[in-house]
């Protein structure tokens, strides 16, 4: 079944080229079905990359999902230009007395602040409290993980001395858990970050379950209240060559970057970048709207309560 979009946002025809079935708003409203409403919080800069990504990976599964784009009012985006937010967001405020089967809060290259320090921290907070009450379950990404984990449980982040920066193996715990269905017992997936939740502090915290995590790059899975939050360490959703936009992004500002890790064949950045986490991804975010979101929630968003 389709990923539903509106008619003319920008990355459908993308997908309909990787022939991933894309119906628009007329088609959908034709079918006696009710579909998966998603929001996505989209924090990143580039937003359109974004969008294609998490579309792309809500794409593999039988359901009708319908994706909501959202962003904050309290902070105004340089990258993106204000005539695709206007066409195609909602502000937090226009969607707040809405109900959604699943929320996205993306990452946000604003990690090495204080989370107190960022200029839409008390509306995220203020996100991230609605969830509770208006999102059956909630997937945190990066450092929406981390926010997430901050503000529910009180750990902060930490900098790490060296980027964890490329492609690293991780080891499933608790198998039995039905988000981590199918995943192989070690699985490779993309991080990108200055900062990291230190794992001491997530093991003694009794309310959070650790799903996967890496000798390397540290927490990469873990949930809380039988799924409804839900915290993702790493970008399962990044594309082939997004490593290597970043990489070569930081190179020519200057900045000190490493050569991402496992990414590039013999470590060589003219040679094209295996992509050996797709299925893994799939896996994670079909899993999720399956068991967490569609096993779950009701058919009348606003006739049962939360």
């Amino acid at each position: 079944m389709p990923i539903r979009v509106q008619n003319n946002l920008p990355v459908k025809e993308i997908l309909e080229h990787e022939n991933i079935f894309v119906m628009d708003e007329h088609r959908a409203t034709h079918q006696d079905i009710r579909p998966i409403k998603i929001g996505l919080l989209n924090l990143m800069p580039l937003k359109e990359d974004t969008e294609l990504q998490i579309l792309r990976s809500l794409s593999n599964t039988p359901l009708q999902v319908d994706v909501s784009f959202v962003t904050v009012s309290t902070h105004e985006s340089r990258n993106t230009p204000t005539s695709h937010l206007n066409q195609f967001y909602h502000r937090f405020n226009e969607i707040k007395d809405k109900k959604y089967d699943g929320f996205i809060i993306t990452g946000a290259p604003v990690e090495q602040m204080p989370f107190e320090e960022v200029d839409y921290w008390e509306e995220l907070k203020e996100i991230m409290e609605w969830s509770k009450t208006h999102v059956t379950s909630t997937l945190h990404l990066c450092w929406g993980a981390q926010a997430g984990i901050y503000y529910h449980y009180g750990i902060d982040k930490v900098p790490v001395e060296n980027k964890v920066f490329g492609i690293f193996k991780h080891k499933v715990m608790n198998r039995k858990i039905p988000l981590i269905r199918g995943f192989d017992d070690v699985f490779l997936a993309p991080h990108s970050r200055h900062t990291e939740v230190p794992m001491d502090k997530i093991r003694s915290e009794k309310r959070l379950t650790i799903l996967a995590e890496s000798e390397e790059a540290g927490l990469f899975l873990a949930m809380a209240k039988g799924g409804r939050q839900i915290f993702v360490m790493g970008h399962p959703e990044y594309d082939r060559v997004t490593l290597d936009g970043e990489y070569k992004r930081d190179l020519k500002k200057g900045l000190p970057i490493e050569i991402p890790k496992n990414y590039y064949t013999d470590d060589n950045p003219q040679n094209k970048p295996l992509l050996t986490w797709r299925a893994t991804a799939n896996n994670l975010y079909t899993n999720w709207l399956n068991y967490y979101v569609y096993q779950v929630t009701p058919y009348d968003l606003y006739g049962t309560p939360f």
